[in-house]
């Protein structure tokens, strides 16, 4: 069975993005000690899942080659290959994703099931909750920004979560980076 990891910004109180959707929240630039972690974690993957609209700005950006990534990176955003989770789009509008629609228990153990490496999710925030309440992830990779919103989209749907911490990881630029697997029942 692969794996599959959630990698996702929040805030020091938990959330993915401010009340009206605002990231200008989120540390930048990163430093060199975060970004060979992240190098390590994504090193196994070989399947990217979105849902629609991260998909709609996420794909579009990497094709261009965003500003202060490393050819490197770029190229793995890339050439990895992309499942976009949508019930509204019946073909992948994007090179090297495709789309899948339905029951989201289904689909992603059908990806879990088949060979090959790890997956990773970088959400968007319906599709995380969704996520994490059908109990979908195994590992949670939550990189705390060094900032408190007060409110916004949670990361956590509202149901309770036991969570087993495996490795806590403070970075130069202020971040810290939690790795969490879930409790299971």
């Amino acid at each position: 069975m692969r794996t599959f990891k959630l990698q996702v910004q929040t805030s020091a109180d938990g959330y993915m993005a401010g009340p009206n959707g605002e990231m200008d929240w989120m540390t930048f630039p990163w430093t060199d000690d975060i970004n060979a972690y992240i190098d390590a974690m994504t090193e196994p993957v070989d399947c990217i899942v979105l849902g629609r609209h991260l998909a709609e700005g996420f794909i579009p950006a990497w094709a261009s080659g965003p500003a202060g990534e490393t050819q490197e990176t770029i190229d793995w955003m890339n050439n990895t290959p992309k499942v976009v989770i949508s019930n509204s789009l019946t073909e992948s509008p994007w090179e090297n994703a495709t789309v899948a629609g339905g029951d989201l228990t289904e689909i992603v153990t059908k990806l879990k099931s088949q060979p090959g490496g790890d997956i990773i999710t970088y959400g968007g925030g319906t599709l995380v909750r969704e996520l994490i309440a059908k109990e979908l992830i195994d590992e949670l990779h939550l990189f705390v920004n060094p900032t408190a919103l007060g409110a916004g989209m949670p990361v956590f749907p509202e149901a309770r979560r036991r969570l087993r911490l495996v490795t806590a990881r403070p970075f130069a630029c202020g971040i810290t980076a939690l790795h969490y697997e879930p409790e299971r029942s």
